[in-house]
């Protein structure tokens, strides 16, 4: 009956102390507020107190009319789990935009792919600075509340969740700063606007903590060269600090006191169990990670093994230790036995050294039916992509909130990232695409965009399966993308490969600033990755960068190993790109037999009507019955997209058929022709001049001089024979136009009457 009362107690201790927090701001008599002016002389707001007091933290970021609010919750209690238990939302709202939804609902429905990665970016760039053992459940809520497309709200949900983080109660160790950089005209740009964006060569955000430490990078750019992107990173650090120093200002002003955690909302893991363990293991684990031989399944299989043993012969001396504490105990042991002999013994589990890269094979041109594929082998790391073509037409098109924000409008070369269960030996749910997957297809596609034609004659759709998985396969879809890209034919201006690098260091307590020992990695390892301090992925091409991102495991990094980690990848992209040119290094130059093709067509406005059929039911034959896509240029051009020729030529005999007309006569302008009258109308008569002719209407203003109603004034009947004059066809509709009330006085020749077979036809 006590559990009730204490969860009671916890609710009401949350309560009150948000109460005090929201009265302390109530007796404020301005709203706390900082400004940030960045050296270009634009301003950043970071404020707090009015809106969700009842959150642990609330921020408002502003920059020009863009407004951000972000808010912080963190449970007292603990979740039990081994890792940081954070959740990053970030909605966007039509109505920031003053835009209603477009869906059938018009309400926002699920995320959209911009809403997701920018989720990413943040959770990457606040997650480093929580403490090891903090596991209460954390959520980040960001909620536009304007936007006036000028400003990209990204960073600036940054920056107002690093504030929202600060000014809580939430153990947090930051604050970070974020900025975005641009290149325009050789020059750096600092939070760049749209229109500065549509012209730079550079997209880059950059996260610093104080001390210049380096916690979150991620960009992409048009084959910008190293020393540029090198000079834009050391700006945005820079830059970051005067973010730090005013959100500092405010946490010390306005901040709540941090929550101490207790035993029971830390894990805690008592060091006796870890000598215990360490004693047990250490000697196993060394031969283990020695032994070069072994593969991922092999190596996990006998740490796996080895962990069971450990954690029952430990059952004997602490019975009533916790299950999850003897797993992370020996987890702990593992990670400083591995990252010990990387540093100290300067050995890597496989054997490689640290700038070496694993086994590298290539293949183009697997499946004959498909426009282009490639198979991308790097040690255990096994990608197959594909490469299909569609119309113009087929272009991915984003919401009109992504649009405004920043995101492309049309996209006609996308990228799909796939990574089924059975890549890493496990089984799982297949279809739904998670964050995960979603991040690291984005981060391909931008490292190859730049190289592809903008203006393309198809919609390009690569796919990038993941068929085995040991480290890096986002950059491995980026070299084996680039090859299938070549062998369907695409003009890329170079070919593009990506590696990955990794960095194991040693400190003492929280100071990266002064790292003791460091090894950077190249080409890391799943468990290289998993146990290592960062993940540092860089794509380009000969010449320059094209992508890169950083995930810093630690709070913050000197710019000093950034810059190594920049040049050491740059080294490996250049080697992967030499030894996938042995395979292909240029697109093909004669397209394949299966490529599609785009051809145009002219058809008269007088035909558009026979072209397309009744309710468009041509249209639809054409493509059900050969897979010819039909989509209308201007009013009498139109475009054929025919996945193969063999296709396009079915398309031409049933568009001939459609198109052919019996033999008609040439008909002369002012020609002078005797109708005979197939239909009465209120509007007029409907006349025909030869049997195989489309009745066409004579109307009631072109019968006679009088005004006339109604036809039957004049007493026409069906079948009556009438002389008209012909005006050549209408330009706009096509229909023709004669008369017969010009006719009315005396007649200057004999009227032609093509219904008599005393008439030559000729063909029209």
């Amino acid at each position: 009956m006590r559990i009730p009362f204490v969860l009671t107690y916890v609710k009401r201790y949350r309560y009150n102390r948000r109460i005090q927090w929201i009265r302390t701001f109530q007796t404020i008599s301005a709203i706390p507020e900082a400004h940030v002016t960045f050296s270009d002389g634009r301003v950043l707001t970071l404020s707090s107190g009015k809106l969700a007091r009842m959150a642990d933290g609330c921020a408002i970021g502003k920059m020009g009319d863009t407004s951000v609010m972000v808010t912080a919750v963190g449970k007292m209690k603990s979740s039990g789990s081994s890792f940081v238990p954070l959740l990053v939302d970030y909605r966007q709202k039509f109505a920031a935009a003053g835009r209603i939804p477009t869906n059938f609902l018009k309400r926002e429905l699920g995320t959209s792919d911009k809403e997701v990665l920018t989720s990413r970016l943040i959770d990457r760039s606040i997650r480093p600075l929580f403490d090891d053992g903090y596991s209460c459940e954390t959520q980040i809520m960001c909620n536009l509340l304007a936007v006036d497309g000028v400003f990209d709200p990204d960073v600036l949900s940054i920056n107002a969740a690093s504030a929202a983080l600060s000014l809580s109660d939430i153990p947090w160790n930051g604050p970070v700063g974020a900025v975005r950089l641009g290149m325009v005209a050789n020059e750096i740009v600092i939070n760049p606007t749209r229109k500065d964006l549509n012209q730079s060569i550079l997209n880059l955000v950059v996260v610093a903590t104080s001390q210049n430490l380096v916690v979150m990078l991620e960009g992409f750019a048009e084959n910008i060269l190293q020393q540029e992107l090198l000079k834009a990173i050391k700006i945005g650090v820079k830059e970051c600090q005067s973010v730090v120093q005013c959100i500092e200002k405010l946490q010390k002003e306005y901040g709540r006191t941090k929550r101490i955690l207790d035993e029971k909302n830390c894990l805690q893991i008592p060091s006796e169990i870890v000598e215990s363990i360490r004693s047990f293991s250490e000697v196993h684990l060394k031969e283990i990670f020695s032994n070069y031989e072994l593969d991922k399944s092999q190596r996990d299989n006998k740490v796996t093994l080895l962990r069971t043993l450990v954690i029952e012969k430990l059952r004997e001396s602490y019975p009533n230790a916790d299950s999850n504490i003897l797993t992370e105990a020996f987890t702990k042991v593992v990670r400083s036995v591995f990252r010990t002999l990387i540093l100290d013994d300067k050995i890597r589990c496989d054997g490689r050294g640290y700038q070496d890269l694993r086994n590298i094979s290539c293949e183009v041109d697997l499946y004959k039916p498909l426009h282009g594929s490639a198979l991308f082998q790097r040690g255990q790391t096994q990608v197959f992509c594909t490469v299909a073509f569609d119309s113009i037409d087929s272009v991915l098109k984003s919401d009109p909130v992504s649009v405004i924000t920043g995101g492309l409008k049309e996209k006609n070369f996308f990228l799909h990232y796939e990574f089924p269960p059975y890549a890493t030996n496990e089984t799982g749910r297949t279809g739904i695409i998670g964050r995960r997957e979603l991040g690291h297809g984005a981060l391909a596609e931008k490292a190859l965009r730049p190289v592809v034609p903008k203006e393309f004659s198809h919609t390009i759709r690569l796919t990038s399966e993941v068929l085995e998985s040991n480290g890096s396969s986002s950059m491995a879809s980026v070299c084996g993308g680039s090859m299938a890209l070549m062998d369907a034919g695409v003009p890329i201006s170079a070919p593009v490969a990506g590696v990955a690098v990794g960095l194991v260091t040693k400190y003492q307590g929280a100071d990266t600033k002064h790292l003791e020992k460091y090894s950077l990695l190249t080409d890391i390892l799943g468990i290289e990755d998993y146990l290592g301090d960062m993940d540092f992925k860089l794509a380009g091409t000969k010449k320059g960068i094209t992508a890169l991102q950083a995930d810093v495991k630690v709070p913050g990094l000197p710019l000093k190993v950034i810059m190594e980690a920049i040049l050491q990848g740059s080294d490996a992209k250049n080697e992967i790109l030499s030894i996938m040119n042995e395979t292909i290094s240029k697109h093909r130059s004669e397209n394949k037999t299966n490529w599609p093709i785009l051809e145009k067509l002219d058809v008269p406005i007088h035909k558009r009507a026979k072209f397309l059929g009744y309710g468009g039911r041509n249209i639809k034959r054409l493509l059900c019955e050969t897979g010819v896509q039909v989509t209308q240029v201007d009013d009498s051009t139109w475009n054929l997209f025919s996945p193969n020729q063999a296709a396009l030529d079915e398309a031409k005999e049933l568009i001939e058929e459609f198109l052919t007309e019996e033999r008609q006569p040439n008909l002369e302008f002012g020609g002078i022709y005797t109708a005979t009258i197939v239909e009465i109308r209120d509007a007029g008569v409907m006349v025909t001049l030869y049997p195989t002719m489309q009745p066409v209407l004579l109307h009631n203003s072109q019968l006679d001089h009088r005004k006339i109603m109604h036809p039957s004034a004049l007493g026409l009947d069906v079948g009556q024979k009438l002389t008209i004059k012909y005006y050549g066809r209408d330009p706009v509709s096509g229909s023709m136009r004669i008369s017969r009330k010009v006719l009315m006085g005396a007649q200057a020749s004999v009227p032609k009457d093509f219904s008599s077979s005393s008439n030559t036809i000729s063909s029209g």
